[in-house]
């Protein structure tokens, strides 16, 4: 099946400018000609190659956000957002995507944004270069959306602490080489007893108890991890001693605006797919497209979709100029994974059996898609924030 595009070339829309259009041309034809091929396999397999990692850095994409000195490209956050759409546009598989960016996206910046200069050239330079893969590690089988309460534990004897506890639903969990893991260290715990250690792979008594099944995201290791007196070395302390939460606040802004960014391609791609389907499938005698409730509801799929983009756009503008965005971010994420998902099942539903192929990877889109409405802050922890925000 041939997929249409949109009639006409594609608009800039600000915060973007010539040199991301150009960019995000490169990032489609490599995620389209190197990934999407394979994405049946490694949605079979349950997991994509490690290569992958080596690939993407030799092509400068695990670092386009960051300085030169680390082997990154010397961009911003508006070059990582084009590879965050593209992705998730020409590839079409939330697996894939969750995997490279929960590594380049989420793990990263915060050694980047708050480690030591020893600390980035342990894990950010090779973690740009793909020889080394990191993970996040907040949410435990009993805290998630509520991080004040996480119950892993690390206690400072001499020079290292000693980490008990578990984390779990951990995006590159079962493959990555560092984690970097939030714990109580204090008694209280709480806002102000959280703090981030850097817990690695071999270290005795880390494990990674479970490789967890999942509805969607096939082709992404999501891990359940235990610690069982892990020997940290202090030196492995991110940032301050207890300041860990204010870490956990600067991350999940980016967190949020990169799931919102690659719903915003995820949308692309399942309307020009729709429109596609709508074009070529006939009923009665006809393309279906040409039925005016297929044609109206496409039309609403791409309005709801404009929107969606708009607002994401205008959060990424806010943050890439350093403002205070909390608010936009949080409306963003709230209104792009709603809005992701309810496109994902009508776009199954105007495809009917065929939907179910892959072929067309609607199915697909509609499992990936509902993890967004849970992942990095649940709808109801977003409109807590919109409406604190807002004085309520």
């Amino acid at each position: 099946m041939t997929v249409v595009k949109d009639s006409g070339a594609r608009a800039i829309m600000p915060p973007f400018g010539d040199e991301h259009e150009q960019l995000r041309e490169t990032v489609a034809r490599f995620v389209a000609a190197e990934i999407a091929p394979h994405v049946d396999e490694w949605e079979a397999a349950r997991e994509f190659p490690r290569e992958l990692y080596r690939r993407c850095a030799e092509l400068g994409f695990l670092g386009l956000k960051f300085p030169e000195a680390y082997g990154g490209q010397g961009g911003t956050h508006l070059h990582d957002a084009v590879w965050v759409e593209e992705l998730a546009h020409s590839g079409g598989s939330g697996g894939v995507a969750a995997g490279l960016n929960a590594h380049t996206s989420i793990a990263m910046p915060a050694i980047f944004n708050f480690g030591s200069e020893e600390q980035k050239q342990r894990w950010l330079v090779p973690g740009i270069a793909g020889e080394k893969i990191g993970a996040l590690g907040i949410t435990e089988p009993g805290a998630g959306s509520d991080v004040a309460s996480i119950a892993t534990t690390a206690k400072r004897q001499g020079d290292a602490y000693i980490v008990n506890g578990a984390k779990t639903f951990i995006t590159n969990g079962v493959r990555a080489d560092f984690l970097v893991c939030a714990c109580k260290t204090t008694e209280e715990g709480g806002h102000g007893g959280i703090s981030f250690l850097v817990l690695e792979r071999e270290m005795p008594g880390y494990e990674v108890a479970a490789k967890l099944e999942k509805m969607g995201w096939h082709s992404s290791d999501t891990g359940e991890l235990a610690f069982t007196d892990v020997e940290v070395p202090a030196e492995n302390l991110l940032g301050e001693e207890n300041g860990g939460f204010k870490l956990i606040m600067a991350n999940f802004a980016w967190e949020r605006l990169v799931m919102s960014i690659g719903a915003v391609g995820a949308m692309r791609r399942l309307i020009e797919t729709t429109v596609a389907y709508a074009l070529d499938r006939e009923a009665f005698g006809h393309p279906i497209g040409k039925f005016q409730a297929i044609r109206h509801q496409i039309a609403e799929m791409a309005t709801e979709a404009e929107a969606a983009r708009a607002q994401t756009y205008d959060a990424l503008r806010l943050f890439h100029e350093g403002r205070d965005c909390i608010k936009e971010v949080s409306i963003s994420k709230l209104l792009t994974q709603r809005t992701a998902l309810r496109i994902a099942d009508q776009s199954l539903q105007i495809h009917g059996g065929y939907g179910y192929m892959r072929e067309y990877g609607i199915e697909r889109a509609v499992r990936d898609a509902r993890l967004g409405p849970i992942g990095g802050g649940t709808d109801e922890i977003m409109k807590e924030i919109i409406g604190k925000t807002m004085g309520l």
